[in-house]
């Protein structure tokens, strides 16, 4: 076990969302910045005339969330090369038609004596993806060009925001970034297709109680059941209470797995073991049983899948809603398996690119409604 404190308050970035939202919008930026690593690695080789290794840093290398909000303190990125080691902030705008380009103050520099003082050793590498185009920038000259304000997206948050007209001028082209931005965007999408499985449940749980009411029917949460488990552990997520007995109702969930489970129901019992995992700190015993889990509903998605990227396990279920239930339980896996990995210390396979164990990445592009305009921007 790693001695690592777990807090399990959530800050005030993320008290407004469900921690599964909370989790989903850091997982973005972990999408761009797991497919840019070997574009990056490959554009300061090709700077430096020798082989430079581009890894994730500190405690990004596997984790993209922290459970009491946040972010870690490292540089996205370490490009390693001629004896020393280089930083990287990573940034990206989806467009470069926008009015401001904006860096957080405390990545670009700190106060000393009050007053701030940009950091000297780290650099920013910015993508704009809609044409493929990037920079190298030095944190002196974003604050060298850039005005001290608040970011109405961000909550006001204070920012140096970077006219657009100053901005595009240190852009510069590489064609390479095409097919970087073409897998970024699928994974992008894939994640919101995933995570709509959310919404979906939220209407199917409103209209089962408000039968209730409407048709005077009975609903009942029976003992045993990983229905009615699932739909618990569901409603206690919503009003944002935890089981007094978390630690148990998480090794009794894991007993519910099978190998011949539906992919909704293997959805439903992967939402349990995410939701419970996330609130309770594991004993080594209970820790030995959520890895052997992970490792089993991971060759259930990996079995279920065809060569075509489909994914089936029920004549019942429609193809595409197979589908959002695959990229769903993949997705937890991949956080239950990065905060394992970091907390700890488990043996699992961190993590390398985000949807790794989708077979056929391209042909899931047309089931999850990626627009032709987001995969090919120029």
């Amino acid at each position: 076990m790693t001695d690592t404190k777990i807090v399990y308050a959530q800050s005030s970035d993320i008290k407004s969302r469900s921690f599964l939202e909370y989790k989903r919008d850091m997982k973005k930026k972990a999408i761009a910045e797991f497919e840019t690593r070997d574009w990056l690695s490959g554009i300061l080789s090709q700077k430096s005339g020798e082989k430079v290794i581009v890894r994730k840093s500190g405690g990004d290398a596997h984790i993209w969330f922290l459970r009491k909000g946040g972010v870690t303190g490292e540089a996205d990125f370490e490009a390693i090369y001629k004896n020393k080691i280089e930083k990287y902030e990573f940034q990206y705008a989806d467009s470069e038609e926008i009015e401001f380009f904006d860096f957080k103050v405390s990545k670009v520099g700190k106060k000393i004596h009050g007053e701030r003082e940009a950091y000297y050793n780290k650099k920013f590498v910015y993508i704009v993806k809609s044409v493929n185009k990037y920079a190298f920038i030095e944190p002196s000259w974003i604050m060298a060009h850039g005005k001290e304000a608040g970011v109405p997206a961000w909550g006001n948050r204070t920012a140096f925001r970077v006219p657009h007209d100053i901005f595009v001028k240190i852009l510069n082209d590489d064609s390479n970034l095409k097919n970087v931005v073409h897998t970024i965007n699928i994974k992008t999408s894939m994640l919101n297709f995933a995570f709509e499985f959310m919404r979906l449940e939220e209407e199917n749980l409103s209209h089962l109680l408000q039968s209730v009411i409407d048709k005077e029917e009975i609903v009942k949460f029976i003992p045993k059941s990983l229905e009615s488990f699932y739909h618990v552990c569901f409603i206690l997520d919503k009003i944002n209470q935890i089981p007094v007995n978390a630690n148990l109702w998480l090794m009794y969930v894991l007993s519910f797995f099978n190998d011949n489970m539906t992919s909704y129901k293997m959805a439903q019992l992967v939402y349990c073991i995410d939701f419970l995992y996330s609130k309770i700190e594991l004993q080594n015993n209970e820790l030995i049983q959520v890895v052997s889990t992970i490792r089993k509903i991971k060759e259930y998605c990996l079995l279920h899948q065809k060569a075509d990227g489909r994914f089936e396990t029920s004549v019942e279920i429609a193809p595409k809603e197979e589908t959002r239930h695959l990229l769903f339980i993949l997705n937890l896996l991949e956080d239950l398996t990065q905060d394992s990995v970091y907390y700890y210390k488990s043996d699992l396979e961190p993590v390398s690119f985000i949807f790794n164990d989708v077979k056929n990445l391209h042909l899931i592009a047309p089931i999850v409604e990626v627009k032709k305009i987001d995969l090919f921007n120029n």
